[in-house]
């Protein structure tokens, strides 16, 4: 269950990050959509990065290094 918000996280950043470069060429900087598109695209990485760091935590996420 983790994983699969880390991935929607994931997603919802990538798409924040697309309509952000939409906004940027359609309004030609005029409207504040693109600030509004920077802060949910923070947002959501900060949230992905405390999901990440709480699933390690916890132990629910784990690195199996073969070295």
């Amino acid at each position: 269950m983790l994983k699969a918000a880390i991935i929607l996280l994931l997603l919802a950043t990538l798409v924040s990050l697309f309509s952000g470069l939409f906004f940027l060429v359609k309004d030609e900087g005029r409207t504040s959509r693109v600030v509004n598109a920077l802060t949910l695209r923070v947002t959501l990485t900060a949230l992905t990065i405390a999901l990440v760091t709480w699933g390690f935590y916890s132990g629910q996420l784990v690195y199996h290094v073969t070295w």
